[in-house]
């Protein structure tokens, strides 16, 4: 008998990594709003919907984005 934790499927960050590496291409900040927007019309999934909708107003870096919405991008 062995005391292996079990695996854990990492979610696959791509669509999001893709939209922030595009929306901020030549951006220092970008609106909560803004990144909503251009998920929509990315048609991410809806589960990463939820999270951009979650944000807080206001305007937040590349790094910012992905730390707080789980993606890979710094």
């Amino acid at each position: 008998m062995t005391d292996d934790a079990p695996v854990t499927e990492q979610p696959d960050t791509r669509p999001l990594d893709e939209l922030l590496d595009d929306i901020y291409h030549g951006q220092e900040r970008i609106s909560q709003a803004d990144i909503y927007r251009r998920a929509v019309a990315a048609e991410l999934p809806a589960e990463l919907l939820t999270r951009i909708a979650a944000l807080p107003q206001g305007e937040y870096a590349v790094d910012e984005a992905a730390d707080l919405l789980g993606g890979t991008v710094a």
